[in-house]
């Protein structure tokens, strides 16, 4: 386990700030303006990621000649293809010669009307089809994913996964990944206030846009009625999954245990010690593999490591120099 050497300006150290600045203005409004004039190339993609499932994407060439191989980006829960992290990184993924695939999960930016069932953190089947789509469709020389939060998270089990699905990776970076999603919960609703109810506040609007879409299949009544992620999140569940009880779905996506087990493409996974989603704690139960490097932070909050409000951040180019140096 190592330390990355990240070191935040004063006005920056602390945790909230961290996680709180990097996705939110100022900071996502200079992330705006510099995407908008760059000399970036968007095709908006419909993904079909099998069994009848669909999912949003934005493909994106390098800037100049490259030869870096094709990124893709997955997202954290109730954010998109279009946060500010995400935009951030590829723009400086963009600048280093990679082609960058941004991949909305289900039901999140604007794909809500895409499918009829609602998203769930267990899914991994249609992300696993949806990189295999992107594989097939750009052929790229050398194929890597990046992913924040829960992102991470679906990035690694990919990973894990790839070998028997036929998915030739080159590496992997996870940034903040979910590692147990019950201590993570716990965090979320014991923490402070903000994140419990950003989250829920996030969850809510996503169900209702959702709600709006497929009228015929859904009536969410008691959205109001929950004001803790455990209550929420064990009410939907046991009525809109295919899991008996909150404990096992939340094993479903942990991954703690032998998760990791198979785990043969390079892979680094990005912690900080002072992150007030993701309790560190949880990385004692991870399996350990030669496949695995792991970095953690004094410092960075949750898919924060933002030094100052320049563009590219830190972060983003921790994730450019790992890609490559964890596969070599």
């Amino acid at each position: 386990m190592d330390n990355p050497g990240f070191a935040p300006a004063f006005l920056l150290a602390n945790p909230h700030v961290q996680s709180i600045v990097a996705n939110r203005p100022p900071r996502s409004r200079l992330v705006d303006r510099r995407w908008h004039v760059s000399s970036a190339i968007v095709e908006d993609v419909i993904v079909d990621a099998g069994d009848g499932v669909r999912l949003l994407g934005h493909y994106s060439p390098p800037f100049g000649p490259g030869d870096g191989g094709l990124v893709v980006l997955i997202h954290g829960w109730e954010g998109s293809a279009d946060s500010a992290y995400m935009m951030s990184a590829a723009l400086a993924l963009l600048e280093s010669g990679y082609a960058v695939f941004r991949l909305n999960l289900r039901d999140h930016g604007d794909s809500h009307h895409l499918n009829k069932g609602l998203f769930h953190s267990c899914r991994l089947a249609e992300v696993i089809g949806a990189i295999g789509w992107i594989a097939g469709r750009y052929r790229p020389a050398r194929l890597s994913l990046a992913g924040f939060s829960l992102g991470g998270n679906f990035a690694l089990r990919v990973a894990a996964a790839a070998p028997a699905h036929g998915l030739n990776l080159y590496s992997v970076v996870a940034v903040c990944p979910v590692l147990d999603p019950a201590q993570t919960m716990k965090a979320l609703d014991s923490g402070w206030v903000f994140y419990r109810k950003f989250f829920i506040w996030k969850w809510r609007d996503s169900l209702q846009r959702k709600m709006q879409y497929f009228p015929d299949l859904y009536r969410f009544r008691d959205l109001n009625s929950f004001n803790r992620l455990e209550a929420m999140t064990d009410h939907f569940v046991r009525n809109y999954t295919e899991y008996d009880d909150l404990q096992s779905y939340l094993r479903g996506y942990a991954l703690t245990g032998d998760r990791l087990a198979t785990l043969q493409v390079p892979s680094c996974v990005l912690l900080a010690d002072d992150d007030p989603v993701i309790p560190v704690r949880s990385l004692a139960k991870l399996h350990q593999t030669e496949a695995l490097k792991v970095f953690l932070s004094p410092r960075g909050g949750h898919c924060g490591f933002i030094e100052a409000l320049s563009i590219p951040s830190w972060l983003d180019n921790f994730i450019v120099h790992q890609l490559e140096d964890i596969a070599t």
